[in-house]
């Protein structure tokens, strides 16, 4: 079975599905994947197919004629969810699925859909077994989700070139981000912005609120004027602890931003430091450098996708446990906040 072709030079090709669920970090890495298959297909219709935690970050984009969300998760709305999914994909009559999400459940639902009578003529994935028709070599591990991905696109003759991930934000949350920096004195080059959470199951990502407040302390004295705390609900008692640590210089803004307040507010800052949490991903849209600590995860696979993204991880011979429980907690104690201001001039010298 042939597994490449030139998808793009297919006149049969006039209705694209691509297919992304989750998680949050890996769907904002998959727009620029988007954004190469907008580019490679300009004449056909595309539609997205996500989950509904998603779909809103989506409801501006032209890229998609259609944007649709199948709830998926658990056992009784993923029977639910299936058929609804079947339903409404047979009703579109696609010429071409991209498969970015790649995993049981999306490999399943494209089969049924062939045993049903109503297969995809072209199906990619990003591995050389059924239901795929187009799909790359096995690359090497450990491979960054992107790596996989763009590898499976040029199996279809998609270039696969966007450097980091393309959000479309509305003129309302750009409104909205320069009212709160105008509202918080937050100038453009002269504050940074802290991501110092992450889901409450991952507290073990977590960098610690006692490092935060000291790096922000010691920037401050620096002469940086302001630092931006970033997050949503599970992150709200870690920037208080924070906050509590610094002055009035530091502006907590944790759950005053919607999700696609993140890139316009990241956008002018100086710099970002980030837990491995999603909101760094939605942060790597913009070119502002940024420093990932990472500690339990792999930078290998979990990095933001850009050339502005700089991981920073302690030597230890049990990095990259992906635990959730520990006694020592040894890999983000050594990322000591001395080291990783250090860092931060490092990565401003080399922009610079």
């Amino acid at each position: 079975m042939p597994y490449s072709a030139d998808l793009p030079a297919n006149p049969a090709i006039r209705r694209i599905l691509v297919i992304k669920w989750s998680a949050m970090g890996d769907v904002i890495i998959a727009t620029a994947l988007f954004e190469d298959i907008a580019r490679a297909f300009p004449d056909r219709e595309i539609d997205l197919n996500t989950l509904p935690a998603w779909q809103g970050l989506f409801e501006q984009d032209g890229r998609f004629q259609r944007v649709f969300a199948v709830d998926l998760r658990g056992s009784r709305q993923g029977i639910h969810g299936m058929t609804e999914w079947l339903r409404q994909v047979r009703a579109r009559r696609y010429d071409l699925a991209i498969d970015l999400q790649c995993n049981d459940r999306s490999r399943l639902l494209l089969g049924l859909l062939g045993l049903t009578g109503h297969r995809i003529p072209y199906r990619l994935g990003n591995r050389q077994r059924f239901p795929y028709n187009i799909a790359p070599a096995e690359p090497p591990k450990p491979v960054h989700t992107i790596t996989r991905s763009r590898a499976a696109l040029r199996a279809g003759g998609i270039p696969a070139t966007t450097p980091r991930p393309v959000l479309h934000i509305s003129d309302h949350n750009r409104v909205r981000v320069r009212a709160l920096m105008e509202r918080h004195g937050l100038q453009p080059d002269r504050y940074a912005v802290f991501l110092p959470g992450c889901n409450a199951s991952g507290h073990l990502k977590r960098w610690g609120a006692v490092r935060y407040a000291a790096l922000a302390n010691q920037l401050h004295r620096e002469g940086l004027k302001r630092i931006a705390l970033v997050g949503g609900p599970d992150e709200q008692d870690e920037c208080q602890r924070i906050a509590a640590a610094c002055g009035p210089w530091l502006v907590n803004l944790c759950g005053q931003t919607g999700i696609l307040d993140i890139p316009p507010l990241c956008e002018p800052a100086r710099f970002i430091v980030a837990n491995d949490t999603g909101t760094a991903h939605l942060a790597a849209a913009t070119p502002a450098p940024m420093l990932v600590l990472c500690g339990p995860t792999d930078p290998r696979r979990v990095k933001p996708l850009g050339n502005n993204v700089t991981a920073l991880q302690a030597d230890l011979p049990c990095i990259n446990c992906y635990r959730k429980t520990c006694s020592h907690h040894s890999c983000m104690a050594m990322l000591t906040p001395p080291l990783v201001w250090r860092r931060l001039r490092d990565l401003e010298r080399e922009a610079g």
